[in-house]
């Protein structure tokens, strides 16, 4: 219990990948925990041949209303899956 201090620092950018670390203190007992992550971007083709070759039919592509020409919201349904 007690208050904790945290943090993001970006540690890499080698696009479609960006890494990070999340530290946090732990003000009770001064400890430290760090989380190594990485994060993949894969563009609209990408997610497109994705979705289809896991048998989803993409009904409609949008922007994330939070975040226009930002993100993507892919709405679909799933359809048959191939042989």
């Amino acid at each position: 219990m007690g208050e904790v201090e945290t943090w993001i620092d970006l540690t890499a950018v080698a696009l479609p990948l960006v890494s990070f670390r999340t530290s946090f203190v732990f003000h009770a007992d001064g400890a430290v925990l760090t989380s190594d992550s990485t994060l993949r971007f894969r563009d609209r083709a990408e997610l497109t041949a994705s979705l289809t070759s896991a048998g989803f039919v993409i009904d409609e592509v949008r922007e994330a209303p939070d975040r226009p020409g930002r993100e993507m919201v892919f709405v679909t349904t799933a359809g048959q899956r191939p042989p």
